[in-house]
């Protein structure tokens, strides 16, 4: 059973690294987050031999059931958050200094080991009357189980949400499906293979942004459907390596359909009990339904490092670089980014996390009756100090510094349009079953 683990992680961690490079991204510091895997996938996840800790955030809450009946459990979770933002964009060229409250009471149903079902909305209030209230929904649902020699795991999320975005610079009303379907099968001690299968819907609701009163940026709704499936063989449980390949289709609104097909390789490799690394990389050929626009060849990789030098001390590097639609009409974006984080264990109670990244988005067109000049760097820091007090509550404070710089300039000033600054610290309270 370990050997089927040790695969499927791969194939969980490249299905993570594709979701969170498409994903938008916010302007306003995250939430933590709130693993809502089952425990067959999560066990799945960490028995792996190349997992040296297990993710921030993940496996909580799990201890006590006191809501249990029969296979089914109830895990009631809330968390509110005070923060105040300086430079919170409002609109495109706007930013805005605000108060904001956000309260997030949610339910998650555990049904045995192989099923989970977790729904949070998020009530969000600004002090500022440049951006409005908004209510947020998320629903996730997890599904996984080993048969055999297969491992088999599922998911499927879907949100409303309504967030200043980097990508738009403003608060931008979105519905999010995404769906993906994973399958490992284990030949033998050194052969095994890895299917992927996701399709993700992203609808937008309000169809421009108005940057000034000549200029206006039509957005677009967009529907992608994709596999990558490796073959994958193992020198020794510690060191295997893996040849994929894949194929995906993106429809957007009023721009020409997309298709492309990727070529990669991996390896993934436990250099010690402290050090283990995941690299794949390789290239991406794009083209397109209409438009005339000339085929589009690019780069794609992940990369994930963890180093645990001590017991109370993680430390972890991530990377990545991806092609996807943009939320502009007839447009396209490739990104890259780098993050690390350190986790660090304080006196027992304390935990002290710290973060920083650098991201690159270049847009390009999909059509010749559009241009496309835009990119953006993107920088962030962000601390965040937490205590748990007993049994199952949470209390941090938390400090955010982003900064996006764009080369998008607005017609009738000398500013540009997407870029911003942006600082923010805060605290929450979390209690969670």
């Amino acid at each position: 059973m370990r050997k089927n683990r040790g695969a499927c992680a791969g194939v969980l961690f490249s299905i993570f690294v594709g979701i969170a490079t498409a994903a938008a991204q916010d302007v306003i510091a995250p939430a933590p987050a709130l693993s809502v895997a089952p425990a067959a996938v999560q066990e799945n996840q960490y028995d792996s031999p190349m997992q040296v800790f297990i993710p921030s955030g993940a496996g909580l809450g799990t201890t006590t059931e006191p809501f249990r009946y029969g296979s089914l459990v109830i895990r009631p979770h809330v968390l509110y958050r005070f923060l105040y933002g300086m430079g919170i964009s409002s609109s495109p060229g706007q930013q805005q200094n605000t108060i904001i409250q956000q309260v997030s009471p949610g339910v998650m149903f555990d049904l045995g080991d192989h099923w989970s079902l977790d729904y949070t909305p998020t009530l969000s209030f600004y002090s500022s009357s440049d951006l409005r209230d908004t209510l947020d929904h998320s629903v996730q649902l997890g599904w996984g189980t080993a048969c055999g020699n297969w491992f088999l795991h599922a998911s499927q999320g879907f949100s409303i949400s309504s967030d200043p975005q980097v990508e738009t610079a403003a608060q931008t009303d979105q519905q999010n499906y995404s769906t993906a379907l994973s399958a490992t099968y284990q030949f033998n001690d050194k052969m095994s293979v890895d299917i992927g299968l996701d399709q993700s819907f992203s609808y937008i609701s309000n169809g421009q942004i108005s940057t000034n009163s000549t200029y206006l940026i039509p957005l677009s709704s967009s529907r992608g459907w994709s596999t990558m499936d490796w073959f994958n063989y193992a020198f020794w449980p510690w060191l295997d390596t893996g040849i994929g390949a894949g194929f995906g289709y993106n429809q957007q609104d009023n721009s020409p359909d997309t298709y492309y097909e990727q070529y990669q390789a991996r390896i993934r490799w436990r250099l010690t009990e402290k050090i283990s690394l995941q690299l794949n990389g390789g290239l991406q050929d794009q083209q397109y339904s209409s438009g005339g626009a000339g085929d589009l060849v690019t780069p794609v990789m992940g990369a994930s490092v963890q180093y645990q030098p001590f017991q109370q001390t993680q430390l972890s590097l991530s990377a990545s670089r991806a092609l996807s639609p943009s939320a502009f009409q007839s447009q396209s974006s490739e990104s890259t980014s780098i993050s690390v984080d350190l986790n660090q264990r304080l006196l027992g109670k304390l935990f002290l996390d710290i973060g920083a990244g650098y991201g690159f988005t270049q847009y390009s067109s999909t059509s010749d009756a559009n241009s496309a000049s835009r990119s953006d760097d993107y920088y962030s820091f962000n601390t965040r100090l937490s205590c748990k007090f007993p049994k199952r509550g949470t209390i941090s404070v938390f400090y955010q510094y982003s900064d996006n710089s764009s080369s998008q300039s607005d017609f009738l000033s000398s500013g540009s349009t997407f870029s911003y600054s942006s600082s923010q610290i805060g605290v929450e309270l979390g209690y969670q079953y």
